[in-house]
């Protein structure tokens, strides 16, 4: 009895450290998009008034927004993604971080 409510402990917290890197990722990849977006915005908007041809201005926009996109959308279906296979994916994580400080003892 008491070495199933020690598993159920251990479980417990291994859940919990799970959540917690999968919210430091999440903070952490959302603040990489806005971060993302504030430079590639920034960088058009700092060559704008130097570009003559109204042609490579449109390129320029079009390319822009086009990069953003895509890596805004690869790193939410990443995101979705890491929300469906969490326990997986960090499991592996955690198993090597624990073994690795059980080492170094």
């Amino acid at each position: 009895m008491e070495a199933t409510l020690s598993k159920l402990s251990e479980d417990a917290s291994f859940s919990q450290r799970i959540d917690a890197m999968h919210r430091r990722d999440r903070v952490c990849l959302t603040a990489f998009v806005v971060v993302l977006w504030c430079t590639l915005l920034f960088a058009l908007f700092t060559v704008w008034p130097y570009i003559a041809t109204p042609a490579i201005t449109v390129i320029l926009t079009v390319a822009c927004g086009l990069v953003l996109l895509f890596n805004t959308a690869a790193i939410v279906a990443m995101l979705r993604h890491y929300e469906e296979d969490k326990h997986f994916i960090y499991s592996l994580d955690l198993k090597h971080l624990d073994e690795t400080r059980s080492f170094g003892r």
